[in-house]
């Protein structure tokens, strides 16, 4: 499974949000977009999966706060059922930045556990 597959099946189910949300920008040298994970009314929300590939989740939940002003929060999926070293370092990262972090084990979303 990938991250889309989990933003698709647990964004409105957590969160009552809408996946894939884009808002545009400008900034000193233009103007471009970025396209949420996730957001509803209050919140914008980062999706990532235990992997190296996340540790930039910190950084994109926070621009997207600040261009939408909805409160950021990471969730990240765990798939090895352990707190590796980039879980570690988001959370910890997450931390000083204030960020809520919710860790989704990826067995409550696939097979028996997504409603089986």
């Amino acid at each position: 499974m990938n991250e889309a597959y989990f933003i698709t099946l647990l964004c409105g189910a957590l969160f009552g949000g809408q996946p894939e949300t884009v808002h545009a920008f400008t900034y000193p040298g233009g103007a471009a977009s970025i396209r949420t994970d996730c957001e509803n009314e209050n919140r914008v929300i980062e999706f990532g999966l235990d992997k190296r590939s996340s540790l930039d989740s910190i950084q994109q939940v926070l621009f997207a706060a600040e261009v939408t002003g909805k409160e950021p929060v990471v969730v990240l999926i765990d798939t090895d059922g352990r707190m590796g070293r980039f879980e570690w370092r988001i959370a910890r990262a997450a931390n000083i930045a204030d960020v809520p972090v919710r860790i989704v084990p990826a067995a409550l979303a696939v097979g028996d556990g997504a409603g089986g």
